[in-house]
């Protein structure tokens, strides 16, 4: 049963439709091409968590979002820096701070992390507690509803992503890589950047319960992605080849675009 709170969700687009992609060079590497989703970048989604459009993934459980399963971490650095991270946290950052707690009251690792799989391997997790994950303040906490690691970038006055998970902080921005040999021989890298759907979860995110990428509620946002995902856009393809996009974003935007996302059609014409 949906809360009382909620709107009624809008259908989500379907998942195939025409898309227009760019390619261009690295200006810090000619060895490594980037080929964008223009329609993706240029869409007008924005992140409606905590708002009365955002359903959350997991049916019954609106007020978590995307943040019901926990977070699965990639690597050593993604560890290192979140445990540097939770050191930043204060109780009026961190509702669920006391979960993580041991008998001499000190913030353990093991009582916020939990082993489990990824694709049938060995991996870490942010530790779920009742049904979500325990970086996720609830409704009625005095520091508000939302990531803990992302009240603590604010009042800090850091960037998010520097604090979070990278799974976090990358959604719903899909980057795939792979080396690619050339006609002539040589070998280049290329960065794909494109929208992360419900298919980027693999068989499980047709099960989702809602998707906010697809859904017109969540294309409503004032600027597009290029835009407001610049930090994340940055971090993930370095500083010069963001500019580059940012100059190709803005022409194509000035030409008018031909594939416009349909959740951002569906949400300019209601």
């Amino acid at each position: 049963m949906r809360s009382a709170a909620k709107i009624d969700p809008a259908p989500e687009v379907e998942p195939d439709f025409p898309r227009e992609w760019i390619e261009f060079t690295d200006p810090a590497n000619d060895d490594h091409l980037i080929a964008a989703d223009l329609t993706w970048l240029l869409s007008r989604w924005t992140c409606v968590f905590g708002t009365p459009a955002c359903q959350g993934i997991i049916e019954g459980r609106p007020d978590d979002g995307c943040c019901s399963h926990g977070a699965f971490l990639c690597d050593d650095d993604d560890r290192k820096k979140l445990h540097k991270a939770v050191k930043q946290l204060t109780p009026q950052d961190w509702q669920l701070m006391d979960q993580a707690r041991d008998g001499d009251g000190k913030i353990r690792k093991k009582l916020y992390l939990e082993e489990d799989e990824l694709e049938d391997e060995p991996a870490l997790r942010t530790r779920r507690h009742d049904g979500a994950c325990i970086f996720l303040n609830r409704p009625g906490f005095e520091g508000g509803i939302g990531c803990a690691l992302h009240t603590m970038a604010l009042r800090t006055g850091v960037e998010p992503l520097t604090v979070k998970p990278e799974v976090c902080w990358q959604l719903p921005i899909r980057r795939t890589q792979e080396w690619v040999d050339r006609p002539d021989g040589e070998q280049i890298l290329r960065t794909a950047l494109t929208e992360y759907d419900r298919r980027g979860w693999g068989p499980g995110g047709a099960d989702l319960n809602w998707y906010c990428t697809g859904s017109p509620d969540a294309h409503v946002g004032t600027r597009p992605v290029w835009q407001s995902y610049a930090p994340e856009l940055i971090e993930l393809i370095g500083e010069p080849a963001y500019r580059e996009l940012a100059r190709h974003c803005e022409r194509r935007a000035g030409l008018g675009l031909i594939a416009v996302h349909p959740a951002t059609t569906a949400a300019e014409s209601e």
